[in-house]
């Protein structure tokens, strides 16, 4: 099954999730504005002082998403922001479309074979890369809203190789289900080696 969509996915989620960051992780203060449930103010006092004190501690790509989202905000004042959510509705339309005919798609968890944890030293442009190398096909769920999971299936060179499995919204009980029943009945996956 091919879904053209697929490959956008990515690009909607980044120009979402910069601008989304900045409004959650800072201007919010990690709670986001709006919302009908409780606020937890010991929760948002603790989050602004680690984020006024130790914001070096973030993660590069924590960091990377906190400056583009600023900037873009800046720049363009939303106007990716908005496009990207307009699109998101396409996005989602194209997976439900090739879902009216199946319960599940399933795809792999990555575009590659899984690699190492890079060491600490690492540049942090290697550092960026290695982790947005991983996305391809996990992030367009993150827009759409389709529940999804991987699970293992299989192991190359004493790395794991991981299926994802993809429902129709709102179906969560469905990839459940099949994670449960691959997990049972077709691959279980060795644990991990002492360390």
């Amino acid at each position: 099954m091919s879904i053209p969509w697929h490959r956008d996915g990515r690009h909607i989620l980044n120009a979402i999730a910069a601008e989304g960051s900045l409004a959650t992780m800072v201007l919010g203060n990690s709670m986001g504005t709006n919302w009908k449930g409780h606020y937890t103010t010991s929760l948002l006092d603790a989050f602004a002082q680690g984020r006024l004190t130790r914001a070096n501690d973030f993660s590069e790509t924590v960091k990377l998403f906190m400056l583009l989202g600023r900037y873009m905000q800046e720049r363009y004042h939303g106007r990716y922001y908005a496009k990207a959510q307009n699109l998101a509705r396409s996005l989602k339309a194209a997976y439900d479309v090739a879902m009216r005919d199946c319960n599940l798609l399933v795809m792999p968890t990555l575009p590659l074979k899984a690699t190492r944890i890079p060491p600490a030293d690492v540049s942090r442009e290697e550092y960026v890369a290695r982790a947005f190398e991983m996305l391809p096909n996990t992030c367009p769920f993150n827009v759409t809203g389709h529940p999804a999971m991987t699970v293992p299936c299989g192991m190359s060179e004493g790395l794991p190789i991981g299926i994802m499995l993809i429902g129709r919204i709102g179906e969560d009980a469905t990839v459940l289900r099949a994670a449960d029943a691959f997990q049972q009945q077709i691959f279980t996956a060795p644990a991990p080696p002492d360390l």
